[in-house]
């Protein structure tokens, strides 16, 4: 099954996944596939050197379906965290309490 490499940016918390060019992007359509578990073994040490830098936390495999070439989250799980609603926006921190 493909899979994506996920994690969380450490500056902000958003999830992010594993480009090509080897960045970290927001939208999980512009993530880089792995089709095979060795594929995946080379993208989990290239984020591996993120987390030592200190760049992104919690890195992972991330099984996907393709459509239409691009990769789309399979789990609630992951849907819930694709749509980026997991993290504390500006105005709930402006709520009183």
């Amino acid at each position: 099954m493909p899979n994506v490499i996920t994690a969380n940016r450490l500056t902000d918390g958003i999830v992010v996944y594993l480009a090509p060019d080897g960045g970290w992007v927001e939208e999980l359509a512009r993530a880089r596939l792995a089709d095979t578990e060795e594929e995946t073994k080379r993208l989990e040490a290239e984020a591996a050197k993120a987390v030592a830098e200190r760049k992104v936390v919690a890195v992972y495999p991330m099984d996907v379906a393709v459509q239409d070439g691009m990769p789309v989250a399979l789990s609630v799980r992951e849907r819930i965290r694709a749509s980026h609603r997991t993290t504390l926006t500006k105005d709930w921190y402006d709520v009183p309490l």
